[in-house]
């Protein structure tokens, strides 16, 4: 494994510096390379949170150039006005569902940005919502149910085993859902459904209210989110990739959490039963590494060899692995260079890295039946 870089290490004290203010700023602020830390968070998508460390900068006396005071004040104003659009179309797409009669959750985006310490900060995405009709109905009458609702509007939308696109409402990309998450691995794709399917009608009850009057929706709720978001984490760095957004936003999950030694136990035994919790001592490298995690709020022990590996990925890749160059290839191409990148990760996952190819290919010809 190669060891991190100075200027990482840089880029590391700043991001402390814009999650906590009371993280004191490090003298070695001054060499940093102000261009390239601009262009990291960019390319990592936490620009917005960057934005804040940029602020307490200048509070301080910290002489950052004016060229790159500017790009980021407008980068920032871009994600504070999107995020702004991303609410009211959240709101106004619960709305619909619900006079349609589906109950619905947010997963992830908007109802990550309610953890963070401001409400425009967070580089929103696409808006991915969970769709149920009915909590007794199996995953395939759901499915069913969510196919007919979207293909009568829109005949000719793509299908994915975990969801079905809803074409761009109000400029926004949507993915309805009728399963949260799944795994590679048969049988911990099955135990996770089984697990989710208890879950799910309490998430869509957690009905929260966003930020300046915007509306009503429902999110997960903290327990939920611990599972499920760990899980998408992991489904993303088996597929193209994951980047600091998606840790960051875990981070915040994290930070929410509040729980006694049995609830840990449990949790644990609830990871390993996912098959989760190799991956989950992965993560919380990345959490103490990069975020500064207090020990005590990690919910395994760091796994520093399956860290590195994952800051690697996080380093080369980018925002969903956007910068490593898998993403610029035809499918053909994409495939075999998958089959390759996942199986380095063989004897550190085994049961995820050799049944994601198989996966995948089951998965293309399922499509083809829908």
């Amino acid at each position: 494994m190669t060891t991190l870089m100075t200027e990482e290490k840089l880029y590391f004290d700043f991001i402390r510096c814009c999650i906590d203010v009371q993280h004191p700023i490090p003298a070695s602020i001054e060499k940093v390379d102000w261009e390239g830390l601009f262009l990291f968070m960019k390319q990592q998508a936490i620009a917005g949170m960057g934005f804040r460390g940029i602020e307490r900068m200048k509070e301080c006396g910290v002489d950052v150039p004016r060229n790159v005071l500017l790009k980021w004040y407008a980068l920032s104003e871009k994600i504070k006005a999107r995020n702004i659009h991303m609410d009211r179309c959240c709101a106004e797409l619960t709305k619909r569902l619900d006079e349609d009669g589906f109950r619905s959750c947010i997963l992830k985006g908007q109802g990550n940005t309610l953890f963070y310490p401001s409400a425009y900060v967070r580089s929103p995405g696409d808006i991915d919502i969970f769709v149920m009709k009915d909590e007794r109905m199996s995953i395939l009458e759901r499915r069913r149910e969510v196919l007919n609702y979207v293909r009568k509007k829109f005949p000719h939308t793509r299908i994915r085993y975990q969801h079905i696109d809803f074409p761009v409402f109000k400029g926004v990309e949507v993915e309805m859902h009728f399963i949260p998450t799944a795994k590679n691995n048969p049988v911990h794709n099955f135990r996770i459904q089984r697990w989710v399917e208890k879950q799910m009608p309490r998430q869509c009850a957690n009905v929260v209210e966003l930020p300046d009057g915007m509306g009503r929706i429902s999110v997960p709720t903290n327990d939920f989110n611990i599972i499920y978001q760990l899980s998408h984490l992991m489904h993303h760095f088996f597929d193209e990739g994951i980047g600091l957004r998606q840790m960051m936003d875990y981070y915040y999950v994290l930070q929410q959490a509040e729980r006694g030694q049995q609830d840990l136990e449990a949790l644990r035994g609830t990871l390993r039963h996912l098959g989760l919790y190799q991956f989950a001592g992965a993560v919380m490298y990345v959490m103490r590494e990069v975020f500064g995690l207090e020990e005590e709020m990690l919910i395994v022990p760091v796994d520093v060899k399956r860290g590195k590996t994952l800051m690697e990925e996080i380093l080369r890749g980018g925002n969903f692995g956007k910068y490593s160059g898998l993403t610029r290839h035809s499918m053909g191409v994409k495939y075999f260079l998958k089959i390759r990148r996942n199986m380095r990760f063989v004897r550190e996952y085994p049961a995820e890295a050799l049944c994601e190819p198989v996966f995948r290919t089951w998965h293309f010809f399922w499509r083809l039946c829908q």
